[in-house]
């Protein structure tokens, strides 16, 4: 049985889903200003991994996000170039889709934008007034908060502070066009004349930013959905708000299961732009080189932990994605002369750490652990291979489930060769060379070569095998 934990109860829960063997699951997106940041690609990869391995486990995910599309710093960034909010919004949303690419993160089922959506969100709003849940005032429309039962038990914190909070935020202004200083816009009036809006029944205006997702859940889900996913930092108040206006508006359960992932520090420290460690994937995937160790670092850490992003623990991620690597290489080596059949002891010890992975996976998708089973296989990967005789059931039964948890934290290219310049090949073709010709002085002062330019090679008795220090 599968455990989440919970947000709303601070409980893990065994999961069961509305609807046996499906799965209606929202995940915020990105607001469309600028780059998405190692913050969000965290969010998108942590949901990743939970939607693949739902997958896994025979559910069929209907997975949808959203892109914020206009919000007042898409406004803002508009004014700042010179060109309207929709440019903005495109060109963020275009990069998300180019960034997210080599991180391999499966496409939503819907990626609805709050622009799309508009009219619902207006059909929605009116109800809400209806029902007394919500009041027009000069043009904004807002959510009277202490009115919904239950306001912020979310977030587990109390109302009364939240109150006190919230008042000392606000301007002289809009404290007057609340009733309550803890109340939210579900709908913003136009103050500038080309800034973006349109025409609602209060005036000309946009969606306030918590609106989108509870429109877009019901509309491409249900009124019920089984899981919400998204940053710690959302529950308040972002999710709190999505939950009150959503049942004050049907009447029934938003969510079942929320789901939120821990925060990504920079070199140990918050990520903020006053401290200059904002660091955007944009920026990263055109510095380094292998997408796929930013997915490790990012997928095989337990969702809930928060991740400390560094130089160091990017290289750390590396040596341990080579090392599987590696042992996947070394077993793929021995295919081609496999003989037919299997072994009944490297079955077994496969079949156990398969049952590992799946116990850890379950119990709320504890990652690391759940990795250390892969680690496991390597390990057993790298003594098969060294065998006299393989078979080759058991070798396809071992690459596969190293491939199949491996793909779960959304990392491919196992069996493709690493990058070598032209130097390092010439080298490893001029040992295997000296090897055939039985010069075994030059082949090791080749070897020595090869070592100090990050080259490892071993000799084995199906031939030369190498990877890169």
């Amino acid at each position: 049985m599968i455990q989440v934990y919970n947000t709303l109860t601070r409980e893990k829960e065994i999961f069961k889903s509305i609807t046996p063997g499906k799965i209606n699951m929202y995940v915020c997106g990105p607001t469309v200003y600028n780059y998405i940041h190692i913050g969000n690609a965290r969010s998108s990869i942590a949901f990743d991994v939970v939607r693949r391995y739902f997958e896994y486990r025979g559910y069929e995910v209907n997975y949808v996000s959203n892109f914020t599309d206009v919000d007042d710093k898409i406004i803002k960034r508009a004014r700042e170039e010179g060109v309207d909010e929709m440019t903005i919004a495109n060109k963020y949303a275009d990069a998300f889709e180019e960034d997210t690419l080599p991180l391999n993160i499966k496409p939503a089922t819907v990626r609805s934008r709050a622009t799309e959506v508009i009219p619902d969100i207006i059909v929605f709003v009116q109800d809400l007034i209806e029902k007394g849940y919500a009041y027009e005032s000069e043009g904004d429309v807002y959510f009277r908060a202490k009115k919904f039962k239950g306001y912020g038990i979310l977030a587990h914190q109390d109302l009364n502070e939240m109150t006190e909070n919230a008042a000392g935020r606000l301007d002289d202004d809009e404290l007057i066009r609340k009733e309550d200083p803890i109340d939210f816009a579900v709908w913003k009036a136009t103050h500038e004349k080309d800034e973006i809006s349109w025409q609602s029944p209060w005036g000309d205006g946009r969606p306030g930013w918590h609106i989108e997702c509870s429109v877009m859940a019901q509309k491409y889900l249900a009124n019920t959905i089984d899981i919400h996913g998204g940053g710690i930092d959302l529950a308040f108040p972002h999710h709190t708000n999505e939950m009150a206006q959503s049942e004050a508006h049907t009447g029934q359960k938003f969510v079942n299961y929320w789901m939120h992932n821990g925060f990504v520090n920079v070199n140990d420290q918050k990520m903020s732009k006053s401290l200059g460690n904002f660091t955007t994937v944009h920026d990263m995937l055109k510095h380094y080189d292998d997408p796929m160790t930013i997915r490790f670092l990012l997928a095989t850490t337990q969702y809930r932990r928060p991740i400390n992003y560094s130089p160091d623990t990017l290289a750390q991620a590396r040596v341990a994605l080579d090392r599987i690597r590696t042992g996947y290489r070394n077993l793929l080596f021995r295919l081609n002369e496999a003989a037919v059949g299997q072994d009944d002891v490297v079955e077994i010890a496969i079949e156990k750490q398969i049952t590992f992975f799946e116990s850890a996976m379950d119990d709320d998708l504890n990652t690391p652990n759940a990795l250390a089973s892969v680690f496991e296989l390597v390990t057993l990967a790298n003594r098969y291979a060294e065998d006299k005789a393989v078979h080759s059931n058991t070798v396809k039964h071992l690459l596969d489930t190293i491939r199949l948890f491996m793909g779960i934290f959304g990392i491919t290219g196992l069996s493709g060769e690493p990058q070598i310049t032209d130097m390092q090949k010439q080298l490893l073709d001029a040992r295997e060379s000296a090897r055939a010709s039985h010069d075994f002085d030059l082949s090791d002062q080749i070897r020595q070569q090869l070592s100090e330019v990050g080259i490892i090679v071993e000799d084995t008795a199906q031939g030369q095998r190498w990877h890169q220090a």
